[in-house]
């Protein structure tokens, strides 16, 4: 079964930004700046990605 990932990079600090940006930051696991993750292609992390896709990077592969 071949799972696909995309990368994620903090670009943008969430100081300021509203609660539900700064937990869904959290929960895609950026917590500091220029942090980079790889993350499952799943239509749930797409939906968060989407909801702080202002502070991000995405780097698909």
């Amino acid at each position: 079964m071949d799972t696909k990932e995309f990368r994620v990079t903090l670009k943008k600090s969430g100081i300021g930004r509203p609660k539900k940006h700064k937990q869904t930051l959290v929960g895609l696991g950026l917590t500091k700046l220029n942090k980079t993750v790889t993350l499952k292609d799943t239509n749930e992390i797409r939906g968060m990605v989407r909801k702080v896709i202002h502070l991000v990077e995405v780097i698909e592969p």
